[in-house]
């Protein structure tokens, strides 16, 4: 009986069993990182292992050695895939792909090298603890420089796509900071991910709280998130851009000054500015007057003449008013329509096109002008409302 020690002391049962749950528990939880940076013996043919266990004998001269053969090996890696890409792209006419391998190179030397440092670390006559310490610290900073080249491809790839945005028309100059913001987010968690795994943590209880956060940050900020996606739909279908002359629903007509990813600003022809939430004019029926298989805007100059005018002459008198004015277009031609018998009058309409939608109002104007002097030189009359008074008999009579 004196043999059997009592439980929690060492080297008892109880604390065995303990120390194997607790070691379960912890496996579950993280990755083994120095299993998978393995020892040189691993990767030696068996015939050579015992001249490296002689080398090994001094553990400093073994880790100069492989640190130096990481180094040759990393520098030949990187050179083998460099020439190899280059071979491949050597007849695109873009030099993104230049640029990609120049950035790639870096953290591909850094991988391989970092990859037989760790193994020459274990050569070290380090505790267990400190060794894998080392190899999770040289893990950590290769993730770390593969988010920052990371970062660096995303900006090259969408500069690449936004000038070639007549076949990626959802990627403009507009919407980039939208796309940049999303894939470092992107970026950044999975490398996250990744450094949590390495040291052991666990990403779950993490999640959780970031999707947490995620609900109460879209909550108070539904009204602001709504006008950002607005907008970059807006940016991506492009049913007006700067520049482009629209109606509103409101009854506003003016020049798009500049569509943002919160907002739309318009300048109306009264020289006023009109901010409007994307969220608003999104859902909202614009008629952008510069769209069309042309810039130009049709103008249609109503006009009536008195009955018993000579017809024909209306016509050519207004064809030859619209011909004549030289800011109205020659292509389409001007045409004349005779559109019906009003109360009092015969009504024409002059049909004819003007290069930009911002001089609707002042050719209209310049038109109308001509018009008038045209018919009163021709002596055609233009009707006006008559009231004729038939008196049956006098007061008093």
């Amino acid at each position: 009986m004196s043999n059997l020690s009592k439980p929690g002391q060492p080297g008892t049962a109880t604390e065995n069993f303990f120390t194997v749950q607790t070691d379960a528990q912890d496996s579950t939880e993280s990755v083994d990182v120095t299993g998978i940076v393995n020892s040189v013996s691993d990767f030696l043919p068996e015939s050579w292992v015992p001249y490296w266990d002689k080398v090994q004998s001094i553990p400093l001269l073994g880790f100069i050695l492989i640190v130096v053969l990481g180094y040759i090996v990393a520098k030949v890696v990187v050179a083998f895939i460099s020439k190899a890409v280059t071979q491949l792209t050597k007849r695109t006419k873009s030099d993104v792909d230049d640029q990609l391998v120049a950035i790639l190179r870096r953290p591909l030397f850094l991988t391989v090298f970092f990859f037989f440092l760790g193994m020459a670390t274990k050569s070290l006559d380090l505790s267990e603890a400190l060794e894998t310490r080392l190899i999770k610290i040289l893990a950590s900073i290769v993730v770390l420089v593969w988010i920052m080249r990371g970062f660096k491809i995303l900006k090259i790839l969408l500069d690449t796509l936004s000038r070639a945005s007549d076949r990626f028309e959802m990627i403009q100059p507009k919407t980039i900071p939208l796309f940049d913001l999303t894939g470092k987010i992107l970026i950044f968690a999975l490398g996250s991910y990744i450094l949590l795994i390495i040291w052991g943590i666990n990403p779950t209880a993490w999640l959780a709280s970031a999707g947490v956060v995620g609900i109460a940050v879209g909550f108070a900020a539904r009204d602001t998130l709504a006008n950002l996606f607005s907008g970059f739909f807006i940016i991506a279908d492009t049913p007006y851009k700067v520049g482009d002359f629209v109606n509103l629903d409101s009854g506003e007509r003016g020049m798009v000054t500049n569509v943002g990813l919160r907002s739309t600003r318009i300048l109306t022809r009264d020289d006023v500015e009109i901010t409007i939430p994307n969220n608003v004019i999104g859902n909202a029926k614009i008629v952008n007057e510069s769209s069309g298989r042309w810039e130009m805007r049709r103008l249609r100059i109503k006009v009536g003449v008195a009955y018993g005018s000579d017809v024909d002459q209306v016509c050519d008198v207004l064809q030859k008013v619209a011909e004549s004015h030289k800011e109205v277009v020659k292509t389409p031609t001007p045409r004349v329509r005779m559109r019906g018998f009003g109360a009092s009058s015969l009504d024409f309409e002059l049909l004819c096109w003007i290069d930009k939608p911002v001089l609707k109002g002042k050719l209209s104007h310049e038109l109308y002008m001509d018009v008038y002097k045209t018919f009163a030189e021709k002596d055609i009359e233009i009707p006006y409302d008559k009231r004729d008074i038939y008196i049956k008999e006098m007061p008093g009579s």
